[in-house]
Parts: structure tokens; sequence; C-alpha cells
């Protein structure tokens, strides 16, 4: 030990007080508008299937075809690997987890869609079709052959649709009420907000419904789907979506792009209407700027481009998918669309690829800086956070298993937790 340094101040301790007391005001607002990711399951896609198709065996339905398209077309690990461009070593791994995965939880968020994929119906239609959808979803949870996640995306809220989307919400909240009670996973879904209005408007309902039944204040959460350019750029030139996030009053649990109503709002013709043309890239952008820090999330949108018809045409789709998927992560959009059971093998092909080729990078950067052993890379504490972030994403999706994030990392799932979730309070690292 040197010699110890004479420790002087210059300031009387009232100073420190009377700045802390002077940032009160902007410490709460801190802790309320950005408490921080919320630390839960985030599903790597969501599945919307019309409410007027939605079966008891759906879920089993898509993944049976996502396993009948991958016997047809892509029959064993070489030839899926080969099609996608998955490197050699990853073939086998990626090629077991996908028909894993989709035999045994082939859809990680499904929505029952009562907006453009069912249309307008009559009054009685509709009503039935909703009540029959909560009947199923409650039966779901009971039975075990639930999504992870499940819910209804209702008509919007603007004036022509306004009454019927209230009335389908009503209509399928009370009638899971009915039948025991609200899910854990329960999701619901705004379509085509424009105005941060429209956002207050639903929170409204909702909060009326919950009175109604007792339930807990805040309950009942919504993703914001953004689907027009007002609800990225508004009329006095501040991003709308900033604001739609606040207004939900902390309900709001996703921001959800709409990749072919927006692109149409804005102009681009079918040919290039797709989740990597530029004008998708800007609006994503702010989206993702504004809910940073918020416990919000984002999600990326669908491609039309259904994976059908002869092998070569289903090949080509297949990489479509297989390219934007993997675009979508690097650019931190966890969360995407699928549209047909086809889309399911290239779903998690990507996401396994992913999360595969980046594990043994990702775990060894955190370990060394658990150690504090150092190496080529100096990580601070926010990239251990986004290491363990990763990490949990890929034992979450089924990529990774936590044996083996253990094994390379020396933590344990709580470690990695307190790692990437501020809200998990002061993180203490303890052995595997």
């Amino acid at each position: 030990m040197g010699q110890q340094e004479k420790v002087a101040t210059s300031l009387a301790g009232a100073v420190s007080e009377e700045i802390s007391a002077s940032l009160t005001a902007v410490d709460a607002e801190l802790a309320r508008r950005y408490p921080g990711d919320p630390g839960t399951r985030q599903p790597v896609h969501t599945v919307y299937v019309p409410g007027d198709v939605f079966e008891p065996g759906t879920l089993r339905s898509w993944g049976d075809q996502a396993l009948a398209a991958l016997d047809e077309h892509a029959p064993d690990a070489a030839s899926f690997a080969a099609v996608l461009g998955i490197p050699e070593e990853l073939a086998g791994p990626v090629h077991d987890r996908v028909r894993a995965k989709l035999e045994r939880e082939p859809v990680e968020d499904l929505r029952i869609d009562f907006e453009d994929g069912y249309g307008p119906r009559p009054d009685a239609e509709e009503d039935e079709a909703a009540a029959r959808a909560a009947r199923l979803v409650s039966e779901a949870y009971a039975n075990g052959t639930a999504a992870p996640y499940m819910g209804i995306r209702m008509k919007c809220m603007e004036a022509g649709v306004r009454d019927r989307g209230i009335r389908t919400t009503d209509v399928f909240l009370t009638g899971l009420m009915a039948a025991g009670g609200l899910p854990e996973g329960l999701v619901l879904t705004l379509p085509k907000v424009t105005y941060p209005e429209q956002v207050t408007a639903f929170v409204q309902l909702l909060e009326a419904f919950e009175k109604a039944h007792g339930l807990d204040a805040g309950r009942i959460g919504f993703e914001i789907q953004i689907e027009t350019s007002q609800s990225i750029l508004a009329a006095d030139g501040t991003a709308a979506v900033a604001r739609m996030i606040d207004a939900a009053q902390g309900r709001a649990t996703g921001l959800h792009y709409g990749t072919f109503d927006y692109s149409a709002c804005v102009g681009v013709s079918a040919a290039y209407q797709a989740s990597d043309h530029p004008a998708a890239d800007h609006a994503k952008a702010v989206m993702q700027v504004a809910a940073a820090g918020t416990g919000v999330r984002v999600s990326d949108g669908s491609t039309n481009v259904l994976p059908v018809g002869p092998t070569a045409q289903v090949h080509e789709a297949w990489r479509l998918h297989y390219g934007l998927t993997r675009r979508a992560l690097a650019r931190a959009y966890y969360q995407g669309w699928d549209m047909h059971p086809g889309h399911l093998p290239t779903r998690y092909a990507a996401v396994y690829a992913f999360y595969r080729e980046g594990l043994k990078p990702a775990a060894a950067r955190l370990a060394a800086y658990v150690a504090k052993a150092g190496g080529d890379v100096m990580d601070e504490p926010a990239t251990a956070k986004a290491l363990s972030g990763y990490l949990l994403r890929g034992i979450d999706c089924g990529a990774l298993d936590t044996a083996e994030v253990a094994r390379l990392t020396g933590l344990t799932r709580a470690d990695l937790d307190a790692f990437a979730s501020p809200r998990r309070g002061d993180l203490t690292v303890t052995a595997p």
C-alpha cells in the first residue's frame, strides 16, 4: 500500500441535500416513465388467426402443418441448412430444436383477430365469435393446450367501428371472467392508433371493466399497433408514439409495427411493401427510441409472401422470411408476426441460429466481466445487461438450455435475471 491520501472537501453537506431535494420530482418522473424492462418472457412472434377460424386444435394444427412442410421440402438437417445458409456446425442443433419446438410449443403468442383478418360482420355473428373465443381460450389454459400468450385484436377506436370494438372487447373479457378469470398470458392488441386520445379512451374502457369486476387497477394491459404515419409523426412535428405510451398510463406492453397498413399510408407501392423498406426502418427506429427504458417492447411486422406451392417456391419464401427475421434480430426487434404455418420453421430457425451462434462469445464476455478478467473487449455494466438479456431470450424460446449457459458463464438463471433487469433489485451473483 502507498501513502494514504488526505481527503478534503469544500462544500457543506447541505449543498448535496439541497441538490437532491431539487431533483426529487425528476427522480420520481424517471422511475415512473422509465422503469426498465419488466424482466418477463417476450415471445419471438405473434400469430394472427381470424375469429371465425380459431378452433380448439388450431395451435396443434399449425405445428403439424409446419412439421409436414419440413418433411416435404427439407426432410433433414443438411437440406434445411442448405436452403437457409445455416453454417454446417449449427445445422444439426438448429434443425433438431426447430422440430422439437414445433412438436412441443409451435406458437408462443396467438392473437384471435376481429379486425382486418375478420372484417365487418353482423353484430350477432361477431358477438357469438367473441364469446366463443373467450370460451376456447379459457379451455386452452385449463387443459394445458394454450400458447404462453393469447388474446384478441379488436377493431380500432375510429368512429366507424369504435362501438363494435368496444363491444367485442367487453364480450371477450366478460366471457373470460365467467369462465374462471383472466389468464396470466392475456394480451389485447389495439390496432390503427392515430392519436394518443384513442389510447386514453381504451384505458378508460379497461378501467371501467376492472371496476365492474373488482379487479386490481391496471390488471389489463395492451399492445399498441402502429399502422399510420400520424402515429409516428404528429401534425405538430412531435413523435406521437411517445405520447401514446404515456397515454396508456403504464398499461402498454408492446408497440407492434403494421407492415402493410403503414407502407400504404406513406405511399409505398404494393410490390415494395416489406419490413425492410426504408419507411419501415424509420418507423421502427422511432418506435424503438420512444419505447426504450419504458418497459414497452417493440415488435416487427410480417411478410405476406407465403411458403406454399412447389418446393422451389417454398424455398424462396423460406429464404425471404429467414433473412427478414435475422435482419430484425440484429436490429433488436426480437418479436415479429407470422401469417402462415409454413413461416414457423424459418421463424424458429432464424431465432435459434441467432442465439446459438452467439452463445459462446456472449457467455465468455459475461463470465470475464463477472470475474473482472479483462481480455480483448472492455465491457461495462450496460453491456453485461445486454449479454444477460441475450442469453435469457435464448433460453426462453428454446434456443439455449439453462444448463449449458450455466456451464459456460458460471451463473444461475437468477444471476442472469439480476444482471438483465434492474427491477429485480440488487445484484447478487451466486455459483450455479
